[in-house]
């Protein structure tokens, strides 16, 4: 016989405890500990017309006196909303409001499950206790028994004698035993007192007190330590520390020891100005660095800021500065790499409408390890405009700007450019190409100050310089069955034909100007340098095709594109001194992108002087990819004739490379990096390193060695008194649930190193 109450008492507390997300990757998903469920979960919704803030009794059995207690037995349910408590006996006693409930006792929540040996629930104070408990936190892997649990009556959580651990039952590999524990359900963290953490269920360490966190809140407190050590810095320990300052600031403060060094300190500031604007302060400093001669001291101070003022107008910020050029080389700043050689100082304010914008930009850059520095831009100021179709098909668009360039040295020639740039251009779309038929002025005015009398430059320069570019392309598809398989082949042909008259730019400086790259995607540019300074002139056809294939499901598989210049007449302006070239084509530019088979994928790229029979750059990758963890990848790229910008000499760059990232079980990843210089005859960088991650604690080690970018500086004037190689091996080690920042990650791993992991052979759907 079952008996259903129907009573409006409010009998259990609302415990809110938020969970990190309501999403949950597929990786936590494998790794959730599961709560156990009780058989009568689900009988409240068989009951029609009551709210959620009835409560709904049923049982077997029950004996009941009006106003008194009433006794229920046999598959015992008490429910409200979503709150439900499952027993083998409850008594309720009416005039006192008080539950009591034992055996198989599940008590559930949409935040957590408890089992018990019994529950005293309190209706008057909205509390309630129970003995003999675990626990589990639903959505998430916290997990553990209390031998008394209490929900007191602001929502709190309170456990005596009580432990808790992300992993699963039965694995000991860590676990937090402490004398009380305590979650406040409004802040969403927990107080630990009087705690012990045992792994693998041996007693390390004491705490007499911490606070961790039940959802993704932040709270300050110190984060997980880590460990190195190297040729550079010796043995390297930091320990950060996070500063919740208010819901719109943070602060973490890692100070670090490296026993060649000295103290190092890193600071990183982190603030919201609004609901679009965001921004960071980074200060890091070593004082009397123990390694360099005369013990100088070392920073670095960088700000960020962007964001959005309202839907119209933007703004960003970013300014870096160090003490000397090897700062990055030697120290492991949180702001940039040691590949980094350029630091921007930047300043931008934007406007935007539907057709025009403006804005406002300072610039300036720091170039480590190089003599000289480039200009300044103090300030920019550029308007720009654009309307399609504005007259029988005719498309519009002027662009323009006035620039400022100053110098930090007084021997470089100054200068302020005004640039205008309309064009009209006649796009004509098809269902199989398009042909785009475009006219330009190009007109640019410059008042220069010329402070080098090395330099022939003219005080005011006028330039009017006129461009035609007509671009069409065709798209051809056939069906194409091939080795056993249907595929849809593309035929995409294209041409431009570019003519940009010639004027004399001896007479100008050079303030922002540079070569641009000459890979296929370059060939259909109508400029040869970035900048203004320089417009080469030109009177050239470009021809170029592409073909694809796509298998049934519409994938890419493979993908190769060739194309040339064919210049018509000499051009005068070749180089930023204006000399007079003579080659008639440019270089034979082809890339490829390919699944070759299965697993296979090749991608690579050749730029190639027919005039001369030289390759000018070429590289080349070759990935072996049998799921979305593995990855076995060989490279090979050769650059002639490249700049050194420490010594200003010319080398030829030859290197071939393997990466690899590997499972070797289901826990236990590899990631091995091996880089080979075959000019020097040398290795430039290894990296291995073996990540075992398991639901609940994770550790990484790894070892690097590589060549070091030293540049001369104030500092230590002298190379030879530098590694030229650095080598070192790395801890990782995070417990989750105790702060850590969750999975460690393969894919850092990738791009840890002089050589980012790049997928150069993503086909493109």
């Amino acid at each position: 016989m079952q008996i259903r109450y129907f009573l409006a008492l409010s009998l259990l507390p609302n415990l809110v405890l938020a969970q990190e997300s309501p999403e949950i990757e597929e990786a936590q998903l494998q790794c959730a500990v599961q709560a156990p469920v009780s058989p009568s979960i689900n009988d409240r919704d068989s009951i029609s017309n009551i709210s959620a803030e009835d409560i709904v009794i049923i049982s077997d059995r029950s004996e009941a006196a009006m106003g008194d207690k009433a006794h229920f037995s046999g598959n015992v349910s008490f429910s409200q909303g979503s709150r439900h408590i499952s027993a083998d006996e409850a008594i309720l006693d009416q005039k006192n409001e008080q539950l009591d409930a034992n055996g198989n006792l599940i008590f559930s929540d949409e935040q957590f499950t408890v089992t018990a040996d019994s529950l005293n629930a309190q209706m008057l104070t909205n509390s309630a206790t129970l003995t003999g408990a675990k626990y589990w936190l639903n959505g998430q892997q916290i997990n553990g028994d209390a031998q008394q649990l209490k929900i007191t009556e602001q929502n709190n959580l309170e456990l005596s004698n009580t432990n808790f651990t992300t992993c699963p039952p039965g694995d000991n590999s860590w676990r937090l035993e402490a004398k009380e524990i305590r979650i406040d359900s409004s802040e969403e963290w927990g107080e630990i007192w009087d705690a012990k953490l045992r792994i693998a269920d041996v007693p390390i360490m004491y705490i007499p007190y911490m606070t961790i966190p039940v959802s993704d809140k932040r709270k300050s407190g110190f984060l997980f330590p880590s460990f190195s050590t190297s040729t550079t810095n010796g043995v390297e320990v930091s320990v950060p520390y996070y500063w919740n300052i208010a819901p719109e600031y943070d602060l973490t403060f890692t100070p670090t020891y490296m026993s060649a060094r000295g103290f190092y300190s890193k600071t990183e500031f982190r603030y919201l100005a609004g609901e679009q604007q965001n921004g960071q302060f980074n200060f890091e400093f070593l004082a009397n660095d123990d390694k360099l001669d005369n013990s100088p001291d070392r920073y670095l101070y960088h700000w960020r800021h962007q964001g959005a003022i309202n839907d119209n107008w933007r703004v960003q910020a970013n300014f870096t500065d160090v003490s000397d050029n090897n700062y990055f080389n030697d120290l492991s700043s949180d702001v940039n790499r040691s590949t980094d050689n350029q630091l921007s100082r930047i300043g931008e304010i934007s406007y935007f409408e539907r057709d025009w914008n403006l804005g406002m930009r300072v610039q300036d850059i720091k170039v480590l390890g190089e003599e000289e520095s480039p200009y300044q831009v103090m300030p920019q100021l550029n308007f720009n405009y654009q309307t399609n179709d504005f007259w029988n098909g005719l498309d519009f668009k002027f662009n323009s700007e006035l620039t400022n360039f100053q110098h930090t040295e007084n021997d470089y020639a100054t200068a302020t450019r005004f640039h205008m740039e309309p064009s009209i251009s006649w796009p004509i779309q098809g269902p199989a190409g398009s042909v785009t038929s475009e006219v330009k002025l190009l007109q640019t005015q410059y008042w220069q100050d010329n402070n080098n009398s090395n330099d022939e430059l003219d005080d005011t320069v006028n330039r009017t310089i006129p461009q035609v570019r007509i671009h069409g392309q065709i798209n051809f598809e056939r069906q194409l069955a091939m080795l056993g398989s249907n595929y849809k082949q593309t035929l995409e042909p294209q041409f431009q034909y570019l003519y940009v008259g010639y004027e004399d730019q001896s007479n100008i400086g050079v303030y922002d100007t540079a070569q641009l790259q000459e890979d296929y995607f370059g060939l259909f540019r109508d400029r040869r340098f970035s900048g203004l300074d320089r417009i080469a002139d030109t009177n050239q056809i470009t021809l170029g095709v592409t073909t694809r294939l796509f298998d049934e499901s519409n994938v890419e598989k493979f993908k190769f594109s060739i194309g040339q210049i064919v210049f018509i007449e000499d051009s005068k302006i070749n180089s930023y001194n204006d000399i007079e070239a003579d080659a008639s084509t440019s270089v034979l530019a082809a890339e490829i992108d390919a699944n070759m088979y299965q697993d296979w994928f090749i991608s690579g790229a050749v730029q190639f002087d027919t005039e001369n029979g030289k390759n000018k750059k070429s590289e080349v990758t070759l990935d072996f990819r049998p799921s979305n963890d593995k990855l076995l990848q060989f490279s090979y790229r050769y650059v002639p004739d490249l700049l050194n910008t420490n010594t200003n000499d010319r080398v030829n760059i030859s290197q071939i490379g393997m990466r690899t990232s590997w499972p070797i079980s289901d826990d236990l990843y590899f990631v091995g990096n091996f880089y080979y210089d075959l000019n020097e005859s040398r290795n430039i960088e290894t990296y291995t390193g073996v990540q075992y991650e398991s639901c609940c604690w994770a550790l990484r080690l790894s070892y690097h060695y590589r060549i070091k970018t030293n540049y001369d500086d104030d500092l230590n004037p002298s190379l030879d008194t530098r590694e030229e190689f650095e080598s070192g091996v790395y801890l990782n080690f995070i417990i989750k649930g105790l702060g850590g920042s969750g999975p460690l990650g393969v894919e850092d791993m990738l791009d840890d190193g002089l050589f980012n992991y790049r997928k150069p052979l993503y086909l493109r759907n």
